[in-house]
C-alpha cells in the first residue's frame, strides 16, 4: 500500500522531469506538495500488528512505536474466554491446547481441572504435565463434567491460559429429550409426525446394458444347472428305492420254487 501511493505521488513528476517539459526550479515545490501527500495518506493507514486477540503474552506480536521510539506490546490478558463444549454420555471428547500465535520451542503445558464453571485459579488441580497439547477422553461420564484449563509456559513464565467448559449429556435425559419429541409430533393437528428430515430425489444409478445381460444369462444358467442337479438326485433316489423291491420279489420266488 505504502509503495502503491508513493508511486501514486511521484511517478508523475518522474515522467514531466524526464521530458524536460518544465524548469528544474518548478519541480522542488511538486515535490514537497508530493511528499506532504504522501505523509497525510500514509497516516490514515492501518498499522500491521503481529497481535492476535483476544488473548495471551505474545512477544513476537510487539510492535516499535516511531512516535514514542519503544515496542508497544498486545496488552491482553493471560486468560482466555470459556469455551463450551457439550458430549454425549460413552462418546469421546478431546480439547487442543493451540494457540494462533508463535510460541518459544521450549514450552510446558499443563492441564488442569475444577468442577462447574470457574475461572479462579485456586479451585483447579493439576492433571497433566508435559508438552502434549491434546487432552483426550476416549468414554466420558457425568463425573468428567467441569472446566478444564490449559496453561502454556516458557522458562517458567505464563504465556496463555485457555478454558473449555465440558458438559457430559446423560443417556437418560437424552431418550427422554426423543419421547418428549415424539410427543410433541403427535399432538400436532390430525394427529400427523412432520418430516424430520426434508425429502431428497433419490436418483438410481443403473447399469449398462452388457452387464445386465451378462447377469441375466448366469442367473439362467444357475437355475439349469440347479434343475438338473435336482433331477438327478431324484433319479437316484428313485434307482436306490427300487432294488429292495427286486430282491423282496426274487427272494419270494425262490421260496416258492424250494416248496414245489
Amino acid at each position: 500500500m505504502l509503495r502503491n501511493i508513493l508511486l501514486a505521488e511521484i511517478m508523475p513528476i518522474v515522467e514531466e522531469f524526464d521530458q524536460r517539459t518544465n524548469e528544474d526550479s518548478v519541480y522542488e515545490n511538486r515535490l514537497q506538495a508530493a511528499a506532504n501527500n504522501f505523509i497525510a495518506a500514509t497516516s490514515s493507514l492501518p498499522r500491521a500488528s503481529g497481535c492476535f486477540p483476544p488473548c495471551g503474552f505474545q512477544a513476537q506480536g510487539a510492535v516499535y512505536n516511531c512516535m514514542t521510539c519503544q515496542f508497544d506490546s498486545c496488552e491482553f490478558p493471560l486468560d482466555c474466554p470459556v469455551k463450551d463444549i457439550k458430549v454425549e454420555e460413552n462418546n469421546r471428547t478431546q480439547m487442543w491446547c493451540e494457540v494462533p500465535f508463535h510460541l518459544p520451542k521450549d514450552v510446558e503445558i499443563v492441564w488442569r481441572y475444577a468442577m462447574g464453571k470457574t475461572m479462579l485459579i485456586d479451585q483447579f488441580k493439576e492433571v497433566t504435565v508435559g508438552v502434549d497439547p491434546l487432552y483426550f477422553i476416549p468414554s466420558a461420564r457425568l463425573e468428567h463434567s467441569g472446566t478444564y484449563q490449559c496453561e502454556i509456559f516458557s522458562q517458567e513464565h505464563s504465556l496463555i491460559r485457555i478454558y473449555y467448559y465440558l458438559t457430559v449429556v446423560p443417556l437418560v435425559q437424552l431418550g427422554q429429550a426423543e419421547l418428549q419429541d415424539v410427543f410433541e409430533q403427535a399432538m400436532l393437528p390430525g394427529g400427523q409426525f412432520s418430516s424430520l428430515t426434508p425429502t431428497v430425489p433419490i436418483t438410481l444409478l443403473l447399469p449398462s446394458t452388457d452387464i445386465l445381460t451378462t447377469c441375466l444369462a448366469a442367473m439362467l444358467l444357475l437355475i439349469f444347472l440347479s434343475l438338473g442337479v435336482l433331477y438327478w438326485l431324484s433319479y437316484k433316489r428313485g434307482t436306490n428305492d427300487s432294488v429292495p423291491d427286486q430282491d423282496k420279489k426274487y427272494t419270494e420266488k425262490k421260496k416258492y420254487v424250494i416248496h414245489c
